[in-house]
């Protein structure tokens, strides 16, 4: 199956000055834009409407303004093209983002760049079972699959979703909106550093920081920082026995730390710690993901690891969740989503749902046609 266009219109600077989506904001804008959105990606595909044989549509979870926006106009269509309509689960279409592969159009090979021409569907290098890590804004969740289409979840966060949770970080900081790709940004200045900085006190204990601070630099804080203020956050549940996860405490201990240190810093000094307690919080959030992966591969023994979500585009947890595996699990197979679909997008729906309308019966499709006036959208959909 070959992918023949994939549009997106993101919202992310209308929602930037917020610190985050607005419900209302977020179904206003898929009003204003799904029309002409639809229109261009029939137009870059080269199709017609009658060239259709099946529609898709996330069917839930997620803020319901925006889901009804989405399903429908979906069920329109349906009714109006007199097409099938199929309701797909926005988390398996994250984790069918894994079954794409990006190939470059002039010489088919595979590759992660984002001078990608077209891409096309390709599942044979994933065996069953599967374990899936799934980090989202909404979602924290271990998914174990025996196969296509057949989900167990054994793991999940019992609080903030680690998504949630760079967000909350990233505006108790003031570094913006969207939380992840800022922290991971501010977390890299701080691993590659190169503005020396040094404190006037030379006290052995580092939390116990001066309030002189002199800084050998131009100010530039678009400069790496090599400054080390011994910043330690907890690693919730750990070393818990069951996979599930906890970052609410997590991000809580950024707040109270960086109280503590606005309140001993000057303000320029003060920004001075932004990107250790990025790359810290960062680092405590990859590592209890990683901790809980290894440890539920290791009882379940899956053939295959992979990674789904809008998280799954930071670097260092792509990185290091494979260094793991390479130590602890070496047979096991690691698969990635492809970067620039990582994020929301149609083409994980589209993936998911061809999956969904190829292991469908007869009367299962013939069904389908009925789904835009039986389809609802749910909020609070359930994985399974």
């Amino acid at each position: 199956m070959e992918l023949l266009c994939n549009e997106v219109s993101s919202q992310v600077k209308l929602h930037a000055k917020w610190g985050g989506v607005v419900p209302n904001l977020a179904a206003r804008e898929h009003v204003k834009n799904i029309t002409p959105l639809l229109d261009l990606s029939l137009k870059n595909a080269g199709l017609t409407s009658k060239e259709i044989d099946v529609i898709a549509v996330t069917e839930g979870p997620g803020l319901i303004p925006a889901l009804m926006v989405g399903v429908n106009f979906a069920k329109t269509l349906s009714y109006l093209w007199e097409k099938p309509l199929i309701g797909i689960h926005h988390i398996e279409g994250h984790i069918y983002a894994n079954f794409i592969q990006i190939k470059n159009q002039e010489s088919g090979i595979k590759n992660q760049g984002h001078d990608s021409k077209f891409m096309t569907h390709d599942s044979q290098d994933i065996k069953f079972p599967a374990l899936v890590l799934v980090v989202s804004g909404g979602h924290t969740q271990l998914v174990l699959m025996k196969d296509h289409l057949k989900y167990e979840i054994i793991g999940q966060t019992l609080d903030d979703a680690v998504g949630e949770a760079f967000d909350k970080v990233a505006r108790i900081l003031g570094i913006g909106y969207p939380g992840g790709p800022n922290v991971a940004a501010w977390a890299a200045k701080y691993q590659n550093p190169n503005v020396k900085c040094q404190i006037k006190s030379k006290c052995q204990n580092k939390r116990n920081i001066s309030d002189q601070l002199l800084v050998t630099s131009d100010n530039n804080l678009n400069k790496n920082i090599s400054t080390s203020f011994g910043i330690e956050f907890p690693r919730p549940m750990i070393h818990k026995k069951n996979f599930n996860f906890s970052f609410s405490g997590l991000k809580t201990a950024v707040l109270y730390e960086t109280k503590k240190l606005k309140e001993k810093l000057r303000v320029t000094d003060y920004e001075l710690l932004i990107p250790e307690i990025c790359h810290e919080f960062q680092q405590a959030s990859i590592d209890v993901l990683i901790s809980k992966t290894i440890k539920a591969a290791e009882q379940y023994c899956p053939k295959t690891i992979m990674l789904a979500g809008g998280v799954s585009a930071n670097k260092e947890l792509r990185k290091q969740l494979g260094a793991a595996i390479r130590e602890s699990l070496p047979p096991t197979a690691y698969h990635l989503p492809p970067l620039e679909l990582t994020g929301d997008n149609a083409a994980m729906i589209a993936a998911a749902a061809a999956f969904r309308w190829s292991k469908m019966s007869e009367m299962q499709k013939k069904k389908a046609m009925n789904n835009w006036e039986n389809l609802q959208p749910d909020a609070n959909l359930k994985l399974k």
